[in-house]
């Protein structure tokens, strides 16, 4: 995937993108696609979570998944994991500095599912 659209030419912002090897929007593609990861994120954005309280948060997911994409998301830095020298052990994740700064793009990506979800209320009752 990192050599996806590197010359830029079908970037919508070709050309604030040229200086950069990777397109920055594949790259932001890459760090947050999977099937939960911007989940994750969001509930991280209140603070830190234990797996268990991310696993209540999203009850579809399989112990496997969550695990997969945690550990994606901490390879990416986006999030980090902090082991507790306890027992039983307790093993809590949160928001890095650099994940932190997604936080207005997931904000954003919440406004327009309100707006979305008003519009398609708005249709039906034009019909």
């Amino acid at each position: 995937m990192e050599n996806f659209y590197t010359d830029h030419k079908d970037c919508y912002i070709n050309e604030k993108s040229n200086d950069f090897s990777t397109c920055p929007m594949v790259l932001v593609h890459k760090l947050i696609s999977g099937k939960w990861k911007i989940l994750i994120l969001w509930y991280l954005c209140k603070g830190p979570l234990r797996f268990s309280d991310i696993k209540r948060a999203l009850p579809n997911v399989t112990q496997k998944m969550l695990t997969n994409q945690l550990r994606s998301l901490e390879e990416d830095k986006l999030i980090y994991r902090k082991v507790y020298p306890v027992v039983p052990p307790k093993v809590e994740y949160g928001l890095t500095d650099i994940g932190n700064k997604i936080i207005p793009v997931l904000e954003a990506m919440h406004d327009y599912g309100e707006e979305y979800v008003s519009g398609m209320k708005n249709e039906e009752c034009k019909m």
